[in-house]
This record gives structure tokens, sequence and C-alpha cells, in this order.
């Protein structure tokens, strides 16, 4: 079975499962599923469903979802549409099957811009959502980015394609069809087709000067790049130029910058002067010789890892100062980094390029330590069978995109069967994930209904800032407690579509509400919800199912009856103001929900215990570490320090105990000690 073919049936086996489990239909779980791809990939901000479709032929309108409010996308209107086949096969579509597809969702488009339209259906309808939208904000749009999310393969060459047209706004498009997704979710990109061609596409080659001696370990270059031509490639390609780890941190923290758009629009001649340019990272680079000499024809897969404001604000400068542009230069440090090297490479280029964000400039990649370990608590922490099961289970956190996936393929069969009764697939949980199961918990849903990289972008500072402080809290215990709000979170996904007042649509913005109001009400100042008990039975206790039942009516409540002015759901459940409304209103739990909480002294005194139970393991794991070095070895590095006068009296104490076994044998505390000593003289030259 080929690759893609495997992945299609796993996807199809995944797809049907999530949607038996919540009882949505398995289109809503494929939009939900693979928007998150599009989010993370940096195809969209953000991806809100909203389902729709009337008429037939020539008269069919059709819309999934959209890409939230143009406004905080400069200008980009995002529409996304689905084309699912509930089939067992890989199925295929060609060139000639896009319009067919496309154009009902450009007929809404038309549609959707009308009043007309918008009066003619009911408030609560997710079409009356996205029409008024469009309605309020058509005025600011800049472009119309149609994406086609597929689970069938696209075999068509080109996007020469001819779609109906609206005339006043360009439209833009995009597949994202099987075998696209297939790679993004096996290495986590997709990148084979953006291939910047500066020769075919923008001009003409970029001159540059070649910064990196030949056969060094990365090759390196400079470069000035025309305004006009920069603004065109964000143009094409938008935030999927930014690196994708850092995407949602620059993004958040970079837009337009009002000084940088001054300098475009008055002064363009002295923007090279005042501006510090860009760092970016190529996988390739194709150069030719001109006769100024070296220049760049094509850069394969380009990513920005320092200059987001500066790139947002000369894009900005297509719409408000567009003739300056041609007097506008902008510096590029450019590295090529080999695909198999940018998750040790892209990360420091990207630390020390951004020193205006040098505390958190860090924080998205997935090597830090934090994910480092998470990924190794993941793999390690076995979890009690739930009720009726036989086996205990882990739970897999994919630290970056493709490590699920990829583990799965190196093992035989035998492997393969006893690895999913480890892992099953309904434990595995990413980054965006995490941080939305924390959100949750600690009262921000409004934040967490900003999107999947808008959230872990702020999740990311938080824990960013935390872990420099200090780093010890986050144990097994605090994995542990991670993994009771995963539960509490996805038990929330599969309930509240059978819920009688369900009508269908917000319901990732009713978990994370209804979650948050619960947390909020449980945990006071003497008691606590009890998430020791949830991760020890690995599902929800009947009591606290109840209860997050009735907040999740109260959600959908607030969600679905925002104030008057405010007639975008969706858009209000991103607010504060939506939370506190929603954190506001008392709700009157069954009485046994005292059962769910704990003293706030238990749960501190498990912490206790934790931190007791961690010492004792690294003492017991350091003083074996120092016996099986042996006494030579320490004997030679006690001599080492002497030789060079690098010891403390406590270092020479303590190393000739370990340089004396087994006559004397290092206690815990003296072994950790050592190790810390060891590394010190390693850094200071020790060649052991």
């Amino acid at each position: 079975m080929s690759e893609l073919n495997e992945y299609h049936q796993n996807l199809m086996a995944d797809i049907r499962r999530e949607a038996d489990a919540s009882g949505v239909f398995p289109v809503e779980a494929f939009f939900d599923r693979m928007t998150e791809r599009l989010t993370e990939a940096g195809e969209l901000e953000v991806a809100d469903r909203a389902y729709y479709q009337s008429g037939e032929g020539a008269q069919r309108l059709r819309i999934d979802g959209y890409a939230g409010d143009p406004r905080d996308s400069d200008g980009v209107l995002g529409l996304i549409i689905c084309d699912f086949a509930d089939n067992g096969t890989v199925q295929t579509f060609g060139k000639g099957d896009v319009p067919p597809i496309l154009n009902p969702l450009i007929r809404f488009l038309k549609k959707a811009k009308t009043e007309e339209f918008r009066e003619s259906l009911n408030e609560a309808n997710p079409a009356f959502q996205v029409s008024d939208l469009i309605i309020t904000t058509w005025s600011q749009v800049t472009k119309v980015k149609l994406i086609l999310i597929s689970n069938r393969q696209y075999i068509g060459r080109d996007d020469t394609v001819k779609l109906a047209d609206i005339g006043e706004v360009p439209i833009t498009w995009s597949v994202w069809d099987l075998a696209r997704f297939e790679r993004f979710d096996r290495s986590g990109h997709a990148r084979e087709d953006m291939v910047i061609d500066f020769a075919k596409d923008f001009g003409a080659p970029l001159p540059a000067l070649k910064a990196s001696q030949s056969g060094a370990a990365l090759e390196s270059y400079l470069l000035i790049v025309p305004g006009g031509q920069l603004a065109a490639i964000y143009d094409k390609w938008g935030a999927r130029l930014l690196e994708a780890n850092v995407r949602s941190f620059l993004q958040a923290r970079a837009k337009t910058n009002k000084g940088i758009q001054k300098t475009v629009k008055e002064e363009p001649e002295l923007f090279f002067p005042y501006n510090n340019g860009l760092s970016a990272t190529a996988d390739a680079v194709s150069c030719v010789r001109t006769d100024e000499g070296l220049a760049i024809s094509a850069i394969s897969n380009l990513q920005i890892v320092n200059g987001a404001q500066t790139t947002g604000s000369i894009h900005a400068g297509l719409r408000s100062a567009k003739e300056q542009l041609s007097k506008v230069f902008v510096q590029m440090k450019l590295t090529v980094v080999p695909p198999d090297r940018s998750e040790d490479i892209v990360p420091k280029i990207s630390e020390y390029a951004n020193t205006q964000n040098k505390v958190n400039a860090a924080d998205f990649f997935s090597n830090h330590p934090f994910h480092i370990r998470m990924e190794q608590l993941s793999r390690n922490v076995l979890f009690p069978a739930r009720a009726g099961e036989r086996h205990d289970t882990k739970w897999f956190y994919e630290r970056s995109r493709g490590q699920f996936i990829n583990a799965r393929a190196k093992l035989t069969p035998t492997q393969l069967k006893n690895f999913d009764l480890e892992f099953p697939k309904a434990q595995i949980f990413s980054k965006t994930d995490l941080a939305k199961f924390e959100f949750s918990a600690v009262g921000q849903p409004h934040i967490v209904s900003r999107g999947a990289q808008k959230n872990f972008a702020e999740f990311a500072k938080d824990i960013g800032e935390a872990w420099s402080r200090s780093d010890v809290r986050y144990d097994e215990l605090w994995y542990k407690r991670l993994i009771s709000k995963a539960i509490v979170f996805r038990w929330l996904e599969t309930e509240i579509p059978k819920q009688p007042w369900y009508e269908g649509g917000y319901r990732a913005n009713i978990v994370t509400y209804a979650m948050a109001k619960v947390f909020h009400d449980a945990n006071g100042e003497k008691q606590v919800l009890d998430l020791d008990a949830i991760w020890r039975r690995q599902s929800v206790p009947d009591a606290l199912q109840r209860a997050l039942l009735l907040a999740a009516a109260e959600a959908h409540d607030v969600i679905t009856h925002p104030p008057a002015g405010v007639r975008n759901m969706s858009e209000w459940a991103k607010q504060q103001a939506c939370w506190n409304g929603t954190k506001g209103r008392t709700l009157n739990y069954d009485d046994d929900f005292e059962t769910c909480l704990t003293l706030v002294d238990t749960a501190k005194a498990a912490k206790r215990d934790e931190k007791a139970k961690k010492a004792m393991t690294e003492g017991i794991n350091a003083q074996s570490e120092v016996v099986t070095l042996g006494t030579e070895f320490w004997k030679e590095v006690l001599a080492w320090g002497r030789e060079r006068k690098r010891l403390t009296p406590k270092d020479m104490q303590i190393l000739e105990v370990c340089a004396s076994m087994p006559l004397r044998i290092p206690s815990d505390l003296q072994s950790r000690y050592a190790l810390d000593a060891l590394r010190r003289l390693r850094d200071q030259g020790l060649a052991k």
C-alpha cells in the first residue's frame, strides 16, 4: 500500500470515528480536522465553520466556513469550501473539476454582499453571520481568498482555471488536497508549491552578495529587495512566508507599524537606512550570473524569521502608497538551511534576530525545553486503564507535526499493534491542543475562540515567561493534571452536538466556555476541582458531566444572544465581554457537584509528594550515574581540577569521596553535586 493510500485509509477511519463519537456529519469532522492544519500552515489565521447550501446547478450556493474578520488579516476575506468524498479508496480530481466546486462559493459571496439576501435569513443561520460580516467589512476588503479543502487527490498541473468574477476585488484560490495534507502531516509543511521565481514572476533576478565561503556548513547571501517586489511576494503568499513556528508570535506582535508606513509614504528613499531589514531562510536558491554579477533567480520555501512588521507594513503600501514603493529598498540576510537541519538552526536564527522580542523569541519552537519535557513525559507516564478496558495507555504529545505518523511507519506489524494499544489515536494531542486545554481551564475562553494559532501565541508568551522564572512546576503531576483537562475538553467536544438545545455551529466556542465556566466556579480559596481523580479514572465523573453540560447550555445561550449591535456570534465569542457575561451568571449545580471537588490543602499535598518523589528519583539516578562512571574516572576529574585550580573546597571534598569508592559511597545529594561540578568543569575545558 502506498503512503498516500495508507494516509487516506487512516484519515477516513479517524473522521468516521470522530463523527460517530460526536454525532456530527463526517464532512464537519473533516472540516474541523483539516482547517486546524490550514491555520498551522499559515494559510489562514482562523477558521470558523459556517455551512450553507441552496439551489441546484448554475444557481447553487455553497460555503463551509470563513477565515474570521478580514480587518484582522490585512483586508483578506478568506472563504472555505469542502470537497469531501466519503469513499474507501483514493479519488482524484483535475483542474476541470475546480470551477464546479469553487463557483458556488463565488455565487454565495455575490449574494452575501446584498442586504436582501442577509435579511432573508434567520439571524442564527451561519450564512446570515457571514453575510453580515461581509456587508459590514466589504469596503475594507482588499482581496478574496478561496480555499478548497479536499480528501481527493488533485492532479491539476497549473492554476489557469476560469472562475466566476466579482469584478471589484481580486480573487485568489488554492487547493489543499489529500496529497498536500499528507505531506503536511508527515513533515509539518507542504512546501513543494512555494517557489518564488524572481526571473519569471517578479521582474528580474535579485542581485546578491555571497556571504559564505565555498564548502561552508550553510550558504548565506546578502540581498537588496525592492519594496514593490517584497509587497507583491507577500500579497501572493501572505503569512506562509512567516516561519511556521514563530508565525503566531510574530503576527500577535507585528501588526503593521505606523512608523514604518509613515516612512514608506513620506520618505521612501530613507527606508533603507532607517530599517534593520529582514532575516530569512530558504530550502534552496537558484543563482545566475548577470552583467552586474551574482543574482538569485529563484528561492524555494522562503521563510522570514525576523521582519514581519517590515514586510506587513510594506505590503500595506500597496493600498496606501503604491507609487512610493518603487523608491523603497530592504536589505535581506538569507541563509540556505536544508530541511533536515531546520529544527536546530532556524530557532537560533530567529531568537538572535528578534532582539526586540528577546525573552519570548524561541517560545514557539518545537524544540523549546517546555515542549521537549512534555514529549518526554508523554512517552513515559502510564495512565490506568479505563473501566471495562484491559490496557494501561499513554497520551502521545506531538511537539512537531508528523511525529506520530513517522513513529508508526518504522514499526513491524507486531510492534505496530502494541504501539496502537499503548498510544490510542484518540489520545494524540499537539501544541495547539495543549494550549486550548490550559487556557480553557484558566479562564481564557475568549482567547481560545480566536483560533488555535492566536491562542497558542498568548499561551506560549505566558509559558515562556513562567519557564524563564522556574521550570520546576512543570513536572509529572502538572502533566497528569494537563491530561485531566484534555479528558474534560475532549468529552465536551463529543457530547455537546448530542444535546437537544444544540442547533449546530459554535461547538468550539461552547466547549471552551463551558470548561472555563465550571473551572471558574469550582476553584475557590478552600476547594478546587479534583483533577487527580480524573486522570486516575481516565474519564469524567457523572456529577462533573452534568455540571459541564449545564455550563455548556448557559454558554450556548450567552454566545447565541449577543448584545444589541453585535450580530456575528463567532466574533462575539472572541471578546472579553462575552466571557464576562458567562462568568457572571449563577448556575445551580446538582448537590453531588461537591464530590468533584477537593480541598486546596489536599491538592497542594499531592504537589509536595510529587516534588519529594522527583527529588528521590533524581538522587537515586545521580548516585547510579556516579557509581557507573567509576573510581578511576573521578580520580582523573579530581586531578584535572586540582592542577588547574578550578575546584572549590566543597568540590574537592565531594570529588574525593567519589574517587575513594567503594570505601566511601557518595550520598544522593553528594552525587547530584558531583555531576553538577562535572558539567561545570567540562564547560571549562575538561575533555571527559
